[in-house]
């Protein structure tokens, strides 16, 4: 079974995800950190991501693969280094939207994932789990915010990092990443016909994992 948790940023998707997953018995896949992880080769090797050949050489000598340490806390691994918290950057993170855009990187991840559901049992998050990596999934969900709420939880989240920004800067940030996201040719951002959309403006994390696990277990 493979269910798939899209949905834009600041509505809670990694932390509804990993709950979901560690209730249920399933592999958490944290798709939103692949991409990361090429980024930040992106950045170490000043590759310019308009430069297809350029990209694609990158891309040929990278692996991207995850661990967990003994708390269970997932590890994401770029060429067997450690890259977790190097990846959770704000630079990184930008950098991230703009290579996601590119076709080269979605062809090499979207396979990378789709090898790893083979294994089943598993709850996807990302922003096209539901529509083009996973379309046959037992359960797609797709989750939303507010705009006010989704700036809130992600300036929470970047002050714990200790990046003080303001929430205006941090709002227009998502407002941009999201126009990225939903304009962009290479699997733009949508929930699935068949999603379940649940709206987590005034939800607890645990309130809408809860829901999610009512709806898979009926």
């Amino acid at each position: 079974m493979i269910i798939t948790i899209d949905g834009p940023s600041g509505v809670g998707k990694s932390t509804v995800s990993k709950s979901v997953a560690r209730k249920l018995g399933f592999t958490y896949l944290d798709t939103g950190a692949m991409y990361r992880a090429v980024a930040l080769r992106v950045k170490r090797d000043s590759i310019d991501i308009n430069d297809d050949k350029g990209l694609e050489s990158l891309l040929n000598h990278t692996e991207i693969g995850f661990g967990r340490k003994e708390n269970g806390d997932l590890v994401i691994m770029l060429n067997n280094e450690d890259v977790t918290d190097k990846i959770r950057t704000p630079e990184v993170s930008r950098l991230s939207s703009d290579v996601a855009t590119k076709r080269a990187v979605r062809i090499k991840l979207v396979h990378l994932q789709q090898e790893m559901g083979k294994i089943g049992n598993m709850v996807a998050e990302g922003r096209d789990m539901g529509t083009y990596v996973f379309p046959d999934a037992a359960f797609k969900f797709y989750l939303d915010a507010s705009l006010d709420e989704r700036a809130r939880r992600r300036r929470e989240q970047l002050s714990q990092s200790g990046d003080d920004a303001d929430v205006e800067s941090v709002k227009n940030e998502i407002i941009k990443r999201d126009a990225q996201d939903m304009e962009r040719s290479e699997s733009p951002l949508h929930p699935a016909i068949n999603a379940v959309i649940i709206d987590t403006t005034n939800l607890s994390s645990d309130e809408v994992t809860d829901r999610i696990i009512k709806e898979v277990q009926g």
